[in-house]
């Protein structure tokens, strides 16, 4: 048995996209090197806008169906399977982490991975050979995400890549199968892009304050929301931030950060 300590892992917020991600031409050879360039995770963690549930719950500990949790789609995006082994072992970890700095922690056993995490691990680990596990977002509030990545960060010690999977802005309204980027979306992005660099943690954390139409770019917050366990859990490495992916899709914002 090897005793070799794991490779520290980054922390990630990431644009998943929709079902269609898998057929636009750019962006799943993005995601494709970006994870070729990444240390090989011995877990993943992922926290998708798309399951919001309180207190923080704990699904997909062992490889059941996926939750294809969309609406109106041609049927091949339903059959899309990504049968992940489960991580019994990182579930525990949460589990002490997260019930030991005094946050409740619920298991829901029967909860598969959403689109949030499916759709860019596909494009990311093709093979599925990986331990997956995705853990709820417990509220929308930044502070408290900003914690709960603070009391998860020891897991990248452990070789778990965590992943916050959301979009950079996230208005359906703007979508534009033309690609037409709205002043409201270009805006948001170029202010996050400028906060990020800054590592001006305060302004993004009152990101629907600070940033121009904050409350434009995300009516609703969801998908924002991932950012900021991503940025608690790799806070250590603020300074190393990198936007990975940048760009738009369909309008919207799609850009991706790596910390570490």
């Amino acid at each position: 048995m090897s005793t070799a300590t794991p490779e520290r892992m980054p922390a990630l917020y990431l644009s998943h996209g929709a079902p269609p991600l898998a057929d636009d031409p750019i962006w799943p050879g993005q995601l494709a090197a970006w994870s070729a360039d990444l240390p090989r995770p011995k877990a993943i963690l992922m926290v998708s806008a798309h399951w919001e549930e309180a207190p923080l719950s704990i699904g997909a500990v062992r490889t059941i169906p996926l939750v294809y949790d969309f609406w109106g789609f041609p049927e091949h995006y339903y059959q899309v399977r990504y049968a992940a082994p489960g991580a019994p072992e990182l579930a525990e970890s949460v589990r002490k982490l997260l019930r030991t700095a005094g946050t409740p922690v619920q298991d829901v056993p029967d909860r598969g991975l959403d689109h949030g995490a499916y759709v860019p691990l596909v494009e990311m680990y093709p093979g599925a050979d990986i331990p997956v596990l995705q853990i709820s977002l417990p509220t929308l509030d930044p502070e408290q995400l900003l914690a709960i990545g603070r009391k998860l960060a020891p897991l990248r010690d452990e070789g778990v890549l965590i992943v916050g999977s959301g979009f950079f802005t996230h208005n359906l309204r703007a979508l534009s199968p033309d690609g037409r980027v709205t002043s409201v979306m270009a805006e948001f992005d170029d202010w996050g892009r400028r906060a990020l660099e800054a590592r001006d943690l305060d302004a993004l954390l009152d990101f629907e304050h600070k940033a121009p139409a904050g409350r434009l770019a995300h009516p609703r917050t969801e998908h924002f929301a991932p950012l900021f366990v991503t940025l608690g859990a790799g806070e250590a490495d603020l300074g190393e931030q990198r936007s990975v992916i940048d760009g738009f899709w369909m309008g919207l914002a799609k850009r991706s950060i790596q910390l570490g």
